[in-house]
């Protein structure tokens, strides 16, 4: 047995012993208060949102809740609240962790048709709240898609359109690397600033948008609970070898990419070293606040040569913990979440602490919301967004592919479909080992 399997097997063996245990609180009287777990760093605008949203919900539910805000180890610190059969209610956290949570015994099967209010969720996010198994263990909280922060002063100075093929963006890559569109005399911005390092998987986190934009994937489904690794598609080897031309042919990422987390990546953009960023919604309000919002626009990611369109498409759910002795709050919690009261309070208008980055909600007007018109580019990314598959463990899956593409990137005599060939090995062991092939 992998070691992985092994970890996963002995804490799924601690996690069954979960039902008819209380519910994370630390002390008796705590029992009767909803404990809501969010992935957000404690005292951060997010916290605050979420302990908006809580608030809320016990002003109309009359049921008090609790909001305990982690951002560092919050996988690890769910583990330990396993083995002291202490699981919270509720926890918000990603969609891609569905498959670790379920396949460890720690969620509550959801069953939608009970859920109110869950005909006025999307049915992609629906999608994102179902297991291997096809059944549904989560409620859809936020969603998210990925497009382009572009410096939209740089591309004026340098005369030259928004991009919509692969072409256009590797052109306008090479004119903010060449043609000093910041103006100060010296050749030292870039094209692309990319968070490429290894650290939690970033380098296919990053890579992913362009990969399905081009109509390629990591992992495909062959029915529930079996998958075939597809890092050998011509789709998804073409997508790894556009980038390494930008780090190795071209030369239009910015110095140190390929050790760089987001944290980084993030200053990087802010202090004008590079002009293209591929990310999420979550930063539009910082980066419009650092930056200035005339300097900003977002875009897209462009339709690949060979398929698409595509973007990495992520989000939160809120998952009903198994072992609550608070199972009928659990429930009203997850519907007022998911309601547009709940979905509101979460996005939080223009302000910097989003805990619902686009609606769920079919019912709620974006616009009403939020007035900054970019948050329209990523809501209509999403209709064409692909979340992580729901296999067992998507992590290691992510941390192989992170450390086959890193290499690819760092050392530009890597033959990349080579490369993705061995790493097309070594995904179907993963999910050999993981009983998912």
């Amino acid at each position: 047995m992998s070691r992985r399997l092994l970890g996963t097997a002995i804490i799924a063996s601690l996690a069954v012993t979960l039902t008819g245990c209380g519910s994370g609180g630390s002390s008796p009287e705590d029992n009767n208060s909803l404990e809501i777990w969010i992935r957000q760093p404690a005292d951060s605008d997010a916290a605050k949102t979420a302990q908006k949203l809580a608030d809320a919900f016990t002003k109309a539910s009359g049921t008090p809740s609790k909001v305990v805000a982690i951002f560092d180890d919050f996988e690890t610190k769910l583990n330990q609240q396993a083995a002291q059969k202490q699981l919270p209610d509720i926890v918000i956290n990603d969609t891609a962790q569905i498959g670790a949570m379920q396949s460890q015994g720690w969620l509550q099967e959801v069953d939608k048709a009970s859920l109110a209010g869950s005909d006025q969720v999307s049915e992609l996010a629906w999608k994102a709240a179902t297991a291997s198994d096809g059944k549904t263990y989560a409620a859809p909280f936020s969603a998210q898609a990925f497009a382009l922060f572009i410096r939209k002063d740089w591309r004026e100075k340098v005369d030259m359109e928004p991009p919509e093929t692969w072409e256009d963006l590797a052109t306008l890559a090479t004119a903010f690397t060449e043609k000093d569109p910041d103006g100060n005399g010296k050749k030292d911005t870039s094209g692309f600033v990319i968070p490429a390092g290894t650290k939690r998987g970033y380098a296919s986190w990053y890579a992913s948008s362009l990969i399905y934009a081009n109509g390629g994937d990591f992992v495909k489904a062959n029915g529930p609970g079996a998958f075939t690794a597809t890092m050998n598609d011509p789709k998804t080897v073409e997508a790894v070898q556009y980038l390494q031309d930008q780090f190795c042919t071209t030369k239009t990422v910015n110095p140190g990419a390929v050790s760089n987390d987001t944290t980084v990546t993030h200053e990087v953009f802010e202090k004008g070293q590079g002009g293209i960023y591929l990310t999420g919604p979550y930063v539009l309000s910082r980066f419009v606040n650092g930056i200035g919002t005339d300097k900003l626009e977002v875009v897209p990611v462009p339709k690949g040569p060979s398929g698409g369109p595509g973007t990495l498409g992520e989000g939160e759910n809120v998952y009903l913990m198994a072992g609550s002795e608070n199972q009928e709050a659990q429930k009203k919690f997850a519907e007022f979440a998911i309601s547009a009261e709940g979905q509101r309070i979460g996005m939080d208008k223009d302000n910097s602490g989003p805990i619902v980055r686009l609606p769920v909600n079919t019912q709620v007007d974006m616009a009403g919301e939020r007035q900054d018109p970019r948050w329209k580019v990523f809501q209509e990314s999403y209709e064409h967004a692909v979340y992580a598959p729901p296999v067992t463990n998507w992590a290691p899956i992510r941390q192989d592919s992170a450390d086959s593409i890193n290499a690819v990137w760092a050392d530009c005599s890597a033959d990349v479909r080579a490369k993705m060939e061995e790493l097309n090995t070594k995904l179907t062991q993963e999910l050999q080992s993981q009983q998912a092939s």
